[in-house]
């Protein structure tokens, strides 16, 4: 057996497994459920490359958008991605905890990133809520003013009394 032909028959059979694995729907599985790895994977090597000291603090920030964006994607993965029209808010979440994980990490403790951290995480932690409550919010909002002009109503009476 000459070396072109082995090398010809391993390329054969590669080419028959992987034409057979296709068809057995591996890279479609591949393709639809474990894409965010590629996401996922870049973040965490980015924060362990800084912990190596590898990397300057500034690259925690793409780390940490990076890690939770993949997370949001695998969650969607999992339960539909429907909740993404509630789960839109931790794409903010994300820019918030990078900021936040560069105040920490920075040496200087720079106080402007930790200050838009948490103006961001406080926006995405309301549009989350209305989010939540847009298709009960309504209904919330009603119940609790009627509760409250009731109680006005005899807090009221029974100061006059």
């Amino acid at each position: 057996m000459s070396k072109n032909q082995y090398a010809v028959g391993l390329l054969f059979l590669a080419v028959g497994l992987v034409i057979l694995l296709g068809k057995l729907g591996l890279f479609a599985f591949i393709g639809t459920n474990i894409w965010p790895l590629f996401v996922l994977i870049p973040g965490i090597l980015m924060h362990v490359l800084f912990f190596g000291r590898l990397l300057p603090a500034f690259m925690l920030i793409p780390g940490a958008i990076l890690t939770i964006n993949a997370l949001i994607f695998f969650f969607c993965i999992a339960f539909g991605w429907s909740y993404m029209q509630f789960m839109w808010p931790f794409f903010i979440l994300g820019v918030a905890v990078g900021l936040y994980e560069y105040h920490l990490f920075e040496m200087s403790h720079p106080k402007f990133p930790l200050t838009v951290a948490i103006i961001l995480a406080l926006v995405a932690a309301s549009f989350f809520v209305i989010m939540v409550f847009w298709g009960w919010g309504m209904y919330i909002i009603a119940a609790g003013l009627i509760v409250a002009g009731g109680w006005m109503m005899t807090a009221g009476r029974r100061a006059r009394w």
